[in-house]
């Protein structure tokens, strides 16, 4: 999922750093800001035990399974059946294809009512117990990763394309996703990050939070209402769900100092990592500041391409420096 702040392109910058300071004798790895779940995916494939959090419900449900289910399922003839069921003219057709909502075309027509079918079809497939939670989840996150590969905008849910874009005017296939084994505990949960982190221990704690005023919430809405297909109230040119519990005090300048400080103070961990880049709303040194109360601090620098969700907006670099704090707490 092209997913803004993803860690893809960083992993071995982040392992050969972490590595550097906190070696590999380490069990457990907190991963509080999660998003899609890339770092607590590798250091579980390291063999790690992850505690993963996100506030976002559709985060949730791609970390329970990439991060909670540990063995293989076998679901074998269910994609098969869920591509062939009927049409649904359900609440993703109705709002975010031009043909339910006469606006917005953020799917195909044809794509939006694949989505509602199989949605529908999952959830009652839970309910009725033909499928068991660590099959549902699996379902449901395969969902989420195959059906945003189809959508009509240029990277994430704040707006939509004009026309139909090649890859939205395929048809929406649904495809199994991998699986990473393991054999250790693993634990996924959705929650507010300051109240979580009193109320865990971890040997390394990991924080990714939003490092600007993007809303998480926001840019991607849709998958949240796929997620939990609760049918909300939606309003705007966009058809955005309400989203004020959602809300990142990471995202406000007057918040985020207060914000990080409350995390840095309650952690219970032996090391304490952040990626922040040179353009976020707190400085280094505002960081620097924070995350030395805790202990010996530094930093790693490394020069990264910029996410850019708009090709056609003219951005004036087109690179920024990620920083890894780190802090060995004492």
């Amino acid at each position: 999922m092209n997913y803004i702040g993803s860690k893809v392109s960083l992993l071995d910058f982040l392992d050969s750093c972490i590595q550097e300071v906190a070696g590999r004798n380490n069990n457990t790895l907190c991963d509080l800001f999660a998003g899609t779940g890339i770092v607590g995916r590798h250091y579980k494939q390291r063999g790690m035990s992850i505690i993963s959090n996100d506030i976002q419900y559709y985060s949730y449900i791609l970390n329970k399974h990439y991060i909670g289910n540990c063995s293989e399922i076998g679901l074998k003839n269910i994609f098969d059946y869920l591509n062939q069921i009927p049409n649904v003219h359900g609440f993703i057709y109705n709002n975010y294809s031009f043909g339910g909502s006469g606006t917005r075309m953020y799917f195909s027509d044809e794509n939006a009512m694949r989505c509602d079918a199989i949605r529908t079809e999952i959830e009652i497939l839970y309910k009725n117990k033909k499928i068991n939670e660590t099959e549902y989840y699996f379902l449901l996150a395969s969902l989420i990763e195959c059906i945003d590969k189809y959508a009509n905008t240029a990277s994430v849910y704040g707006a939509y394309l004009k026309q139909l874009k090649k890859s939205a005017q395929k048809r929406f296939l649904l495809l199994p996703i991998d699986t990473i084994p393991s054999d250790l505990p693993q634990f996924v949960f959705n929650q507010n990050a300051n109240n979580l982190i009193k109320n865990i221990y971890a040997d390394i704690l990991y924080l990714d939070p939003p490092y600007n005023e993007r809303q998480y919430a926001s840019n991607y809405h849709i998958l949240e209402t796929i997620a939990k297909y609760d049918n909300p109230k939606i309003q705007g040119k966009t058809g955005l769900r309400e989203y004020s519990e959602q809300k990142s005090d990471f995202c406000k300048k007057a918040h985020v100092k207060n914000a990080f400080a409350d995390i840095i103070k309650n952690a219970k961990t032996k090391y304490i990592f952040l990626s922040y880049n040179n353009e976020g709303l707190m400085t280094p040194d505002d960081i620097r500041d924070i995350m030395k109360t805790r202990g010996k601090y530094g930093f790693f620098t490394k020069t990264h391409s910029r996410f850019k969700a708009d090709a056609n907006r003219n951005y004036k670099k087109n690179e920024t420096i990620e920083y890894l704090h780190w802090v060995k707490c004492e």
